[in-house]
């Protein structure tokens, strides 16, 4: 519905004479429909109708194995080529902390440092340029990807993103 608004706002006042703009508008909506509109994947294990579940879809212990096997491989890979002398060995503490030896998963994490809130993580990146760009270049797309959730927009504020994992400076943010 809300695409077909934009659509319909697009194309107001667009008059035959100018196909190309048509054209190029009525193809970025299609594209924006296809790679957005497939989420969440199944990427867990079969269900009960034969298909893959989603992780919303998955039992605690079918996230649990979910996680060790895809989701931590992931983490393990991004901060262990990033730096491999302080991560050599990565497990559940990397991301639920504390919570990980008590079996509390809920994320976003108190035990994770907050970030700021602020528009595009300015005071992250003035703080922690390298470790920001990694991140936002590979971890959150990995992870997004191994969870089978669709990446954080900026534009709509949902999706999984930093705040998926970290608190802003009052508690949660984007409905995480």
């Amino acid at each position: 519905m809300v695409k077909g608004m934009i659509l319909a706002i697009l194309l107001e006042g667009i008059t035959m004479d100018n196909k190309y703009f048509t054209t190029i508008v009525l193809i970025l909506v299609t594209a924006s429909t296809l790679l957005c509109g497939c989420y969440p994947k199944r990427v867990g294990p079969l269900g009960p109708e034969g298909k893959q579940l989603t992780w919303e879809k998955m039992n605690l212990s079918q996230r649990k194995d979910h996680m060790r096997q895809q989701v931590l491989p992931v983490a393990a890979d991004v901060f262990g080529t990033w730096r491999p002398e302080r991560f050599a060995q990565v497990d559940c503490s990397l991301c639920h902390a504390q919570g990980a030896t008590q079996g509390r998963y809920d994320m976003p994490t108190a035990d994770l440092p907050r970030l700021s809130g602020a528009l595009l993580l300015g005071p992250e990146f003035e703080r922690a340029p390298e470790t920001t760009r990694l991140k936002l270049d590979r971890l959150v797309p990995e992870m997004s990807a191994a969870l089978g959730l669709k990446p954080f927009s900026i534009i709509t504020r949902t999706g999984f993103g930093c705040y998926s994992c970290h608190l802003g400076p009052k508690g949660a943010m984007f409905g995480n």
